[in-house]
């Protein structure tokens, strides 16, 4: 199989379904960004973390495919796929994870700011993008697109996961967490 096809050279690109769209087409804006969020993750993954940290977050890679999958699939022309949906039992996994992980971390008292530890920092990143692809689905379904409402909610707590992850690691590792200071 070859990595080009040429069938995009005029801008255009197919959802699944068959659709041809423009590749700056929402959906299109939608999965990139979802993408772009699976490969701050995978750099996260670089990092010196523990395997089951490292595990959680390879499942989590498995399931924005799923996402960017349901995402780019025209239901008007097809039905999605199993592969491609998210259940309320991949919310539970985020759920527990985040509880596991903010029963070994000092009380939240404040605003924390990026930084800290590089691995906190790159969790911090990929909250940052995963907010943003919140942003961009939630465009999806205002302009009528259907997107189950089982993704926002997983994308939903899955920044809430990156914020707690960063803080997990950067405590865990022995940095310290900057607090947002009011006035300075």
């Amino acid at each position: 199989m070859k990595i080009y096809t040429k069938t995009g050279d005029n801008g255009q690109t197919g959802l699944i379904g068959g659709t041809r769209v423009w590749k700056n087409n929402p959906r299109l804006e939608t999965y990139g960004t979802i993408d772009e969020l699976n490969a701050f993750i995978g750099m996260l993954t670089t990092s010196r973390i523990p395997d089951d940290i490292l595990e959680f977050l390879q499942n989590i890679q498995h399931k924005l495919f799923a996402v960017g999958s349901h995402i780019a699939t025209d239901q008007s022309k097809i039905s999605l796929k199993a592969a491609s949906i998210i259940r309320e039992d991949d919310i539970i996994k985020l759920e527990k994870e985040i509880d596991r992980m903010d029963e070994k971390l000092p009380p939240l008292n404040n605003f924390v700011l990026p930084g800290g530890s590089a691995s906190g920092t790159t969790a911090h990143v990929c909250r940052t993008v995963t907010r943003r692809a919140e942003r961009k689905i939630m465009d999806l379904i205002q302009s009528d697109i259907a997107i189950d409402a089982t993704i926002l909610k997983y994308i939903n707590r899955l920044s809430d996961y990156f914020f707690t992850l960063s803080r997990y690691l950067t405590v865990s590792e022995g940095y310290k967490e900057f607090s947002w200071k009011k006035e300075i």
